[in-house]
């Protein structure tokens, strides 16, 4: 009766870990995709050129932790969180896709928006934490997620993408060395362009679905 048991015990365990492990790598890598902490690495090293590396590690952590708080509370709350504020998905869209505009003008042009230094170094965190890191496509792809397992592998899996990310964008100083100031220079200008082209078909996308809610 005991081995009975404990040959039962184990094969759930087993059925449990077949399934959870699939679901955790399904998961994390389509959040480490959509995330693309790749793509943000010369954008982040252009937002933050100049600062010490202490500056850019604090920049780093505060990416990862407003991206990570926005997955949570839509992991957990899931669409409540938008009925609740009264608030549309297409109107997040479009919002997320302006400041994506504005960045990417800033990264192609050089232009500086805002006055204080205090606010230039803390905007880099910001912006690429939300909507660069987690923008629509993150948000819908931690509601899929949540959908289809639940709350315990897309938990995980938003962890395990964030940690790598975070190591990424930490890392970012020393890539940007790597690659060179001239290099680095080049990319954010190309990725300027393409950030801003990004961010107007992610503002035509919000306008026509928010015109179909109307």
């Amino acid at each position: 009766m005991h081995l009975s048991l404990s040959t039962t015990g184990a094969y759930i365990n087993n059925q449990i870990m077949q399934e959870l492990i699939p679901g955790i790598i399904y998961s994390f890598a389509a959040l480490f995709i959509i995330l693309d902490p790749i793509l943000s690495v010369p954008i982040f090293s252009a937002m933050t050129k100049g600062q010490t590396s202490t500056e850019i590690h604090k920049q780093a952590f505060i990416a990862v932790a407003v991206a990570g708080a926005l997955m949570y509370l839509v992991l957990v709350f899931n669409t409540a969180i938008f009925t609740i504020l009264g608030l549309k998905m297409p109107a997040f869209q479009i919002a997320g896709g302006i400041i994506l505009l504005l960045l990417g003008i800033q990264m192609a042009l050089g232009i500086e928006f805002g006055h204080k230094k205090k606010q230039a170094q803390t905007a880099a965190g910001v912006v690429i934490g939300t909507p660069l890191l987690c923008g629509p496509g993150t948000i819908t792809t931690v509601m899929l997620l949540s959908k289809d397992y639940g709350m315990l592998i897309p938990f995980i899996a938003i962890t395990l993408a964030l940690i790598a990310t975070w190591l990424i964008l930490y890392f970012s100083d020393t890539i940007q060395r790597v690659l060179g100031d001239v290099v680095t220079d080049i990319m954010g200008k190309v990725l300027g362009m393409l950030v801003a082209a990004i961010a107007i078909q992610i503002v035509a996308s919000g306008i026509l679905a928010y015109i179909t809610l109307i």
